[in-house]
């Protein structure tokens, strides 16, 4: 994990009150009023298989009595939902090494998106599918947004959105299906992290486990995998 840039393993360690956590053998268990009720449960599993699971009191209520040494993730997870907690689907964590840059197709050019775009945006938007819009979650009106272009329609856009208070920005890309394979995601997701730290922000790439193209794109983009996060919403 030592390549990882300092910011994000210091927004995790804090996030995770991990100064003030129960070790159980690969689980650090902590009980923090700091996280944002809207995600009072969450985990991560790290790549060296160490857990980090940190719980809102109200929750930690609920989990009174229970056993944690040699809790998997798994049994994590499971626990949360006997106690009424709703979990959402595990997203791997991607991030750019401290030192990284690869190298996009110098034929493409793309540019940052203003709300003079607008138009073109929202053909772009509409021409792509509900599911691919809703995978992606690419908007005009994010932190920041970046499109690569074929002639003067826009085939390809990634855009930023701030994460909580912390130093990250969370990656969107969304490419229509004409333009797949001809490294305009690549570029466009290029050009973005290279603006987000020069605003002095790390990009996180976030994706579901299941979607092994957007998996082969991190990577290819030089992400390198932190873990697998899942988070609650606490059930009404």
């Amino acid at each position: 994990m030592s390549d990882f840039p300092q910011p994000v393993l210091d927004y995790w360690h804090r996030t995770f009150a991990a100064d003030n956590a129960s070790v159980h053998g690969t689980l650090a268990f902590a009980v923090s009023a700091t996280l944002n009720p809207k995600r009072p449960a969450m985990m991560l599993e790290r790549q060296d298989g160490s857990v980090l699971a940190a719980v809102r009191p109200e929750i930690a209520e609920r989990l009174i009595g229970m056993e944690w040494d040699g809790c998997s993730a798994d049994l994590f997870k499971r626990r949360c939902e006997a106690a009424g907690v709703m979990l959402h689907d595990t997203d791997y964590l991607f991030y750019r090494p401290a030192i990284s840059g690869t190298e996009s197709d110098g034929r493409l050019s793309p540019r940052r998106l203003t709300e003079a775009d607008r138009t073109v945006f929202d053909i772009f938007y509409h021409t792509a599918s509900e599911q691919d819009r809703e995978d992606a979650w690419v908007e005009l009106d994010h932190w920041a947004v970046f499109g690569c272009f074929d002639g003067d329609r826009l085939v390809s856009a990634a855009s930023m959105n701030l994460w909580d208070d912390g130093p990250i920005a969370d990656l969107g890309v969304l490419t229509l299906p004409d333009a797949r394979g001809k490294g305009c995601a690549r570029a466009v997701v290029e050009a973005i992290n290279r603006y987000t730290r020069q605003q002095g922000r790390e990009p996180q790439y976030r994706c579901q486990l299941d979607n092994v193209a957007s998996v082969a794109l991190a990577r290819s983009c030089g992400f390198a995998l932190l873990g697998q996060w899942v988070v609650a919403a606490d059930r009404p």
